[in-house]
């Protein structure tokens, strides 16, 4: 989907949530295990949906458990939302778009009446620990690539909410859409792709919106990452041609940068 450029992030983009712990819906833990697809990226500084691989793993994520995100999950859900979108940012390029996802985790509690929305994160138990590694490099060094703080518990994340700001306005007072559940920022770390957690993140998405009441589920994507676009259709997502001069709204990520615009049906279980 779409990750936020630094100093003009459209307010969706951003995971914000709207209660501490990170989960405004119900809670809940899911442990599944399915092949997915890898992910080739697109070209420029900024790649769009990470989440995906083309060949499936022959070892699916073992324990792999999909929840909400917690306070203490805030820096490393930054660090995968950043490490997967733009992955050739350096030194200190890289640490200030970690600090502005950061800040925008911790900042983003409000939501507007009636809406709702949480960040999901896909965590790794056998990655967990107690400790936060460090790694930096000689700035001197011709070799330097950068900076990093994490645990790197988290394998991937995902933003599922009703706020409906990349949905068309409905009616001539252009009413906000309802009914209607939006993914966004989808993103997995390099060495945990090929496990299937892209689908199992969509999947938790899909309950959540069906647990809201939604009737859909919407999300754009990287027109250029055909990864994606096999994994969403093969999940049920088809594409919404746009009306020709039609003013929808979609992501503004990058000079170039196109969407396609999709929907999937969501029934009650």
């Amino acid at each position: 989907m779409m990750p936020p450029a630094l100093l003009s992030l459209p307010r969706s983009s951003r995971p914000l949530v709207s209660s501490s712990p990170l989960c405004p819906g119900p809670r809940s833990a899911i442990q599944r295990h399915h092949p997915s697809l890898p992910s080739k990226p697109a070209a420029g500084i900024c790649y769009a949906s990470q989440a995906v691989e083309l060949l499936p793993s022959l070892y699916p994520g073992e324990g792999i458990v999909v929840r909400d995100a917690r306070l203490e999950d805030c820096w490393e859900v930054a660090d995968t939302h950043c490490g997967s979108f733009f992955p050739g940012y350096k030194f200190p390029l890289d640490i200030v778009l970690r600090l502005d996802r950061y800040i925008a985790l911790l900042s983003g509690f409000a939501v507007p009446p009636g809406c709702t929305r949480t960040c999901l994160v896909a965590v790794n138990p056998a990655a967990v620990n107690d400790t936060i590694s460090i790694e930096c490099g000689d700035l001197t060094d011709a070799e330097f690539h950068g900076y990093g703080v994490s645990k790197r518990s988290i394998a991937g994340i995902l933003t599922v909410d009703t706020v409906a700001d990349y949905l068309p306005r409905r009616g001539p007072l252009k009413q906000r859409r309802t009914g209607i559940a939006y993914i966004a920022n989808v993103a997995v770390r390099k060495e945990e792709r090929r496990k299937g957690i892209a689908k199992m993140l969509v999947a938790e998405a899909e309950a959540r919106a069906r647990s809201w009441g939604c009737r859909s589920v919407a999300l754009h994507c990287d027109v250029s990452n055909l990864a994606a676009l096999r994994l969403y259709k093969s999940q049920g997502y088809k594409s919404i041609r746009v009306p020709e001069d039609a003013k929808w709204p979609a992501p503004k990520i990058a000079e170039g940068v196109q969407y396609d615009f999709m929907m999937k049906l969501v029934h009650k279980n």
